[in-house]
């Protein structure tokens, strides 16, 4: 089902609009879970008023979590905002709006805890916008949200190899889409086999924020 007509144009506009210098003076934040990291913080790296998303790991107890080697966090991404640009419960609306929330499971191809989605809020004002966010999805679904509204913990940066992975250059010698591929052609491939924005269409429909066709 599609997005209320008074929230998706709005949606799309945020999803599509430049990133300008001032983007970079960020004063808030929001981390969310939404599968493979490396998709959550490309989407949102094209957000008007989101600074430099950071990848990483949080939620769980395992002490300095890696990639492949997380323990009990699961993959998230930390979104720095200018709150005079965009709102938190904007980022929540784009964020929900980019997953399958009808998932607990995993994400697309990617099973298992480590993709599980969550909403990590930062005190009461946090936690009020992402309940609202996720009680207006719901009400648009017709169907239960399992994306839980977690309290937020200490977040691990992951390392430098998986940061910006979706737009770098560096070849990789060998990897299951190919080898001697760039990262960021490596990072379109696993992600279209993997079947995200296929997945998010078909729980969204057109007015997901940011299938490829969406963003031109």
């Amino acid at each position: 089902m599609p997005l209320a007509r008074s929230l998706a144009p709005a949606l799309a506009l945020l999803a599509l609009a430049p990133r300008p210098a001032a983007a970079q003076d960020t004063d808030a934040t929001a981390i969310v879970a939404g599968g493979c990291f490396w998709c959550v913080e490309a989407d949102f790296e094209s957000v008007g008023g989101v600074g430099d998303v950071v990848s990483g790991f949080t939620g769980g107890t395992t002490p300095d979590p890696e990639y492949r080697a997380s323990g009990d966090h699961i993959e998230a991404v930390r979104i720095p905002f200018d709150a005079s640009q965009i709102s938190y419960r904007e980022v929540v609306d784009l964020f929900l709006r980019s997953i399958d929330p009808l998932d607990a499971g995993g994400q697309f191809c990617d099973r298992g805890l480590e993709y599980t989605t969550a909403i990590f809020v930062d005190g009461p004002e946090q936690r009020a916008a992402a309940e609202a966010a996720l009680a207006e999805a719901e009400a648009e679904l017709g169907r239960e949200i399992v994306t839980p509204i977690r309290d937020a913990s200490e977040f691990y940066p992951v390392g430098d190899y998986h940061q910006d992975y979706y737009k770098s250059d560096e070849r990789l010698a060998f990897s299951s889409v190919g080898l001697a591929v760039p990262k960021s052609v490596a990072y379109k491939r696993y992600r279209e086999g993997c079947g995200r924005d296929a997945r998010v269409r078909q729980v969204w429909g057109d007015d997901a924020p940011f299938l490829p066709d969406a963003k031109g």
